[in-house]
């Protein structure tokens, strides 16, 4: 979303464009002009012993106090809120994530298999191990850059991390200029630029005669993305990828990815299936990923297997796929003999890449069970949402209920009534009423929120349904994080076949994503569906993890039944957020309660 108009201008070889682009935006910086107020606008000081009522309390340079308390608090049964309001977190931990907590997964140690990488996984601490308290922002946190100019700059003091920039350097993944992170569009294997890596993988898959979108391709599953820069330049192509990468010892790639505004989430390939539906993606990617598909009979190899769809091809650009030294050749016969046996047919193998297709090949893949080279999964089970399921060793075929059309162009894609949704009971009459519903319901938002377009750029869809949301932004500069809670029916893999991305998730649970990664959430009814699933569900809860994805001067947009409405407008400002409450008709044309929050921009001082 929002891509298209990226490329010409990016692209240049000439270096004045980005030259005269870091020029503004340094004169931008500080004049106040294109990236907003620079400065928190309410403030805790650490020494003040009697909290005053909020926001009343003035410091001496005329910024306003608040009266929360800095305190490391968690979470207690039953949950109550302070007078104070909600408790903030200690500086150092500016970049919490609950799920991906180092120091709680050390403690789990003796319980986990590290030679299948489990402890990159999600590991959620029990509710009274969780902190209850808002996320701060780093020291000198400023107010993001705005996109497209910070796909390729970002600021220093907002991912204060130099490891990737010391070690990926020389592969141009990121380097320090000044104040700013500047991303010249590199990776471990097109350190040269992306752009010219992608042009490379259209012509190995189309015999030198295209480009990717030639090829089919969509959607792209980006396995250990780095800072994400090959997503970034696949946008110009209207390719949309989902990327992902562990949090490791490539520190906080994923945060650089979201703070460029690019789409990015914490995951890794383990034990567990990845939480997208099957086949969702025309291609997967790994360049240099360090994922070790030879192994364990090549368990993790059949999870791409279920992801990718049929004519899809897996791009593999890592040191087996052309080095003859050490023990990659056994490695390249091990991954050619698994390969084969799921049916995958190998196109190209040059420049450091290898590419296999997945063809549709039901007598192949029953030949190979025959010989027992495979398994064949069972088609129940694909019918349940990819949320905290057990890897299985086996290949997945075609499920002959699933519509066995070839999905249209990119550009037609988004008005897709799939067989999917009406497998599971929703009518194309509700599909097509969702999607006419948020068209209309977008221009309200924007004209709410009372911001430019280019003010929001990473998006979230708490509760995405069919992906209408979604659809109507398409022709904003944004892209869409659609989330499907994972107690809700899968519609998914509808979303999916609308050109889209997203992932399954249970907010009883936090997100896989670093504080302050999102510029909108948007949240449809998501509380009442969770008002009686009980303590870690709560409505605090929700707005606690809310908050900490959010970035400051973030919106938040809910709609739910009135007493929930109400009972966010009570508690909002104890979180630090303005609230309004307006009145927009719903799907049945009546009028209902929609709250439009933002979130202060607040500082510990």
């Amino acid at each position: 979303m929002g891509g298209l108009a990226l490329g010409s201008a990016f692209d240049s070889k000439s270096g004045q464009i980005i030259m005269a682009a870091l020029l503004l935006m340094i004169v931008s910086f500080y004049i106040g002009t294109l990236f907003g107020n620079n400065a928190p606008l309410y403030v805790s000081q650490l020494d003040s012993h009697s909290p005053s009522s909020f926001p009343n309390n003035v410091s001496s340079n005329g910024t306003a106090k608040f009266s929360n308390k800095v305190a490391l608090t968690y979470r207690k049964t039953p949950l109550v809120i302070p007078e104070t309001g909600v408790d903030v977190c200690p500086l150092t931990f500016n970049e919490y994530i609950p799920c991906h907590d180092v120091s709680y997964v050390a403690t789990l140690a003796p319980s986990l298999d590290f030679s299948k990488k489990e402890e990159l996984e999600r590991h959620c601490p029990p509710l009274e191990k969780r902190l209850f308290c808002l996320a701060p922002p780093p020291k000198d946190y400023k107010i993001p850059i705005k996109w497209p100019l910070s796909r390729d700059y970002v600021w220093r003091s907002n991912v204060n991390h130099t490891h990737l920039a010391e070690v990926k350097g020389g592969q141009n993944w990121v380097h320090e200029k000044d104040q700013l992170w500047w991303f010249p569009g590199g990776g471990t294997h097109f350190k040269h630029g992306a752009s010219e890596y992608i042009e490379r993988l259209g012509h190995m898959i189309t015999n030198e005669t295209g480009d990717l979108r030639s090829a089919g391709v969509v959607q792209v599953l980006d396995v250990g993305c780095g800072v994400a820069s090959f997503s970034a330049y696949l946008l110009p192509l209207d390719i949309r990828t989902m990327s992902f990468a562990p949090k490791d010892g490539h520190e906080n790639q994923i945060q650089f990815a979201l703070e460029r505004g690019i789409g990015a989430m914490i995951a890794a390939m383990s034990t567990k299936q990845l939480p997208y539906p099957s086949e969702s993606f025309e291609m997967i990617h790994c360049s240099r990923c360090r994922i070790d598909f030879h192994e364990n009979d090549g368990i993790l190899l059949n999870e791409l297997n279920r992801l990718l769809r049929f004519n899809g091809y897996f791009v593999y650009s890592a040191p087996p796929a052309y080095k003859t030294d050490k023990d990659y050749p056994v490695i390249w016969d091990k991954l050619m003999n698994l390969t084969t046996a799921m049916c995958w047919r190998l196109i190209a193998r040059k420049v450091q890449t290898a590419i296999w297709i997945k063809e549709n090949n039901e007598s192949c893949l029953l030949h190979n069970a025959e010989q027992k080279l495979i398994k064949i999964c069972d088609p129940a089970d694909d019918s349940k949402p990819s949320w905290n399921i057990q890897l299985k060793n086996c290949v997945q075929m075609r499920n002959s209920k699933t519509d066995p059309h070839k999905l249209p162009p990119s550009h037609e894609r988004q008005s897709v009534f799939s067989n999917n949704l009406n497998m599971i009971g929703i009518s194309q009459n509700e599909f097509t009423s969702d999607t006419l519903f948020w068209q209309e319901q977008i221009a309200h938002y924007w004209r709410l929120m009372n911001v430019k377009e280019t003010e929001i750029r990473n998006v979230m869809d708490m509760n995405a349904y069919c992906g209408g949301f979604a659809v109507a932004l398409n022709s904003f500069p944004v892209w869409v994080m659609n989330v499907v809670p994972a107690s809700m029916k899968n519609t998914l893999s509808g979303i999916y076949d609308r050109g889209l991305i997203g992932t399954f998730h249970d907010w009883c649970e936090p997100f896989s994503s670093y504080p302050r990664t999102y510029d909108l959430l948007h949240a449809n009814y998501l509380f009442s569906h969770y008002k009686t699933k009980g303590e870690g569900c709560l409505l605090e809860d929700i707005m606690l993890e809310m908050d900490r994805l959010i970035r400051p001067l973030g919106f938040v947009i809910i709609r739910d039944e009135e007493d929930i409405t109400s009972r966010i407008q009570e508690v909002a400002p104890k979180f630090l957020w303005d609230v309004e409450s307006e009145l927009l008709e719903n799907k049945e044309k009546n009028m209902e309660t929609v709250l439009i929050c933002r979130k202060k921009f607040w500082a510990i001082v």
